[in-house]
């Protein structure tokens, strides 16, 4: 009897008809494992990594990205960095913008506003202070308040810097790592309902939503404003007091409070001119530098801290999500926790493109929302480069519990006062279908979509 001699493509042949591997192609397949896409599996396990290794978030952050971009590279048609960053025109002839601005602001906000920062507190301000605040724990709350008023105006990023100095200031460098946190999410709040006070406003403003109805988003993020400041006060009493106390030799220097003002203006004016408040920053450090001295290792400091934002925006916008849930009252809120570790503004940005949200709410979700942990913002980022110890992935959920709580009362709160309404606030080509209430509660399949163009990037995606 003749033998057949078994070669490895015969072998390969076999096993590839047999049942098993006809099983294992559909687990593994080239862009996909058990259905989930590899990018997601490369992010999520940065993110783990950025979480156990919290003093080196930076290398994490950028190998993360080499090996995201290696395999967009290699398994994703016509992927390519340049086009991401510059834009491209599609099929149909049209223009897609690319991302550069976003990374160019970035690039230069995050040292700029740690400069912000170092001339603020050499100006004395910060140490005259606590002898406008009231003592105990109304003055802890108060300083959170004035962090959240400063952020419907201010980019969150300037806001949450300008209240860690006071911060360390008024609590003589003891500041608790939940009331760290409760910075983050005070500027947070102030710029879910402010369409200059944070990115993912901006860009929901920019589509063509009518920011008046944007700003209802103040009605959530007031009242968990006030859950997180009582419970971080307290924490922060018991820790280290608020010291009343400012010495008479304390004079305030103008010259360093005018460039602070300078700097304010100048992201403010850019920001509405020409989206680009990068710019206005750097052109108003460098006048300030012709009539006071400032410190620029500040913003040489803030390597890491950009580097590590940069690389974690980057990432989030290179992983496909083909689409977002359907808009309902549960799809709302589970973006909000989303937005903890998936950067808020390509999260936004597959929202509008989605449709039929009720934008208020959005707003709150996706800007509130990241501060549940101190890398889903760019705030949380800014504040943790001002106090190292609160990078710890743990610490920040064991002492910022209150940030969690208090997001589900405020969207709780939002519901009750105003109602679930994706029809408010919308141009009139992005009207959507009406939903009911089973539809919006996730009680039923929606059918409906915005009449909105979803762009798609590449074939792969």
């Amino acid at each position: 009897m003749p033998t057949m001699k078994i070669t490895l493509p015969l072998l390969c042949a076999l096993l590839s008809a047999s049942p098993a591997a006809m099983a294992a192609d559909e687990i593994f397949t080239r862009v996909s494992l058990f259905g989930v896409r590899y990018e997601m599996i490369i992010f999520a396990l940065m993110l783990v990594g950025v979480a156990i290794f919290y003093n080196k978030t930076r290398q994490v952050a950028v190998l993360g990205l080499i090996a995201l971009c290696f395999f967009k590279y290699e398994f994703t048609d016509n992927f390519s960095v340049i086009t991401k960053l510059f834009g491209y025109t599609n099929a149909e002839g049209e223009f897609v913008k690319g991302s550069w601005s976003t990374y160019f602001n970035l690039l230069l906000m995050l040292p700029g506003f740690a400069i912000l920062a170092n001339v603020f507190e050499h100006s004395r301000f910060p140490d005259l202070l606590p002898k406008y605040l009231p003592s105990g724990l109304a003055g802890a709350m108060l300083l959170l308040v004035m962090i959240f008023i400063l952020s419907t105006f201010l980019d969150n990023i300037a806001a949450a810097m300008i209240g860690c100095t006071i911060a360390a200031a008024i609590f003589k460098g003891k500041v608790h790592i939940g009331y760290v946190a409760a910075i983050c999410a005070a500027s947070n709040a102030g710029g879910a309902g402010s369409v200059v006070g944070d990115t993912t406003t901006t860009l929901i403003w920019i589509y063509g939503k009518d920011p008046l109805v944007l700003a209802q988003a103040f009605l959530p993020a007031g009242v968990a404003l006030l859950i997180v400041a009582f419970f971080a006060g307290r924490q922060q009493q018991k820790y280290a007091a608020l010291v009343t106390d400012v010495p008479d030799s304390v004079h305030i220097d103008k010259r360093k409070l005018a460039v602070v003002a300078l700097i304010l203006i100048g992201a403010i004016s850019f920001n509405y001119l020409f989206e680009l408040p990068a710019i206005g920053i750097w052109i108003a450090i460098l006048i300030g530098l012709l009539f006071t001295k400032i410190n620029l290792k500040a913003a040489v400091d803030a390597y890491d801290s950009t580097i590590f934002l940069v690389a974690l925006v980057f990432c989030a916008e290179l992983v496909p999500i083909d689409s977002v849930p359907d808009a309902s009252i549960l799809s709302t809120l589970a973006i909000g926790f989303v937005s903890a570790v998936f950067n808020n503004i390509p999260l936004t940005q597959l929202c509008l493109l989605k449709g039929g949200y009720d934008w208020p709410l959005i707003s709150y979700a996706v800007g509130f929302g990241g501060s549940m942990i101190w890398f889903g913002s760019s705030a949380g980022v800014a504040v943790c480069d001002k106090f190292n110890k609160a990078r710890s992935f743990m610490n920040w959920l064991r002492y910022g519990w209150h940030i969690p709580f208090a997001f589900v009362i405020g969207f709780g709160v939002y519901l009750l006062v105003l109602g679930w309404d994706p029809m408010k606030g919308n141009p009139p080509d992005q009207m959507p279908e009406p939903i009911s209430y089973s539809e919006s509660i996730g009680n039923a399949p929606l059918h409906h979509e915005a009449d909105i163009p979803v762009v798609t990037e590449d074939k792969a995606q």
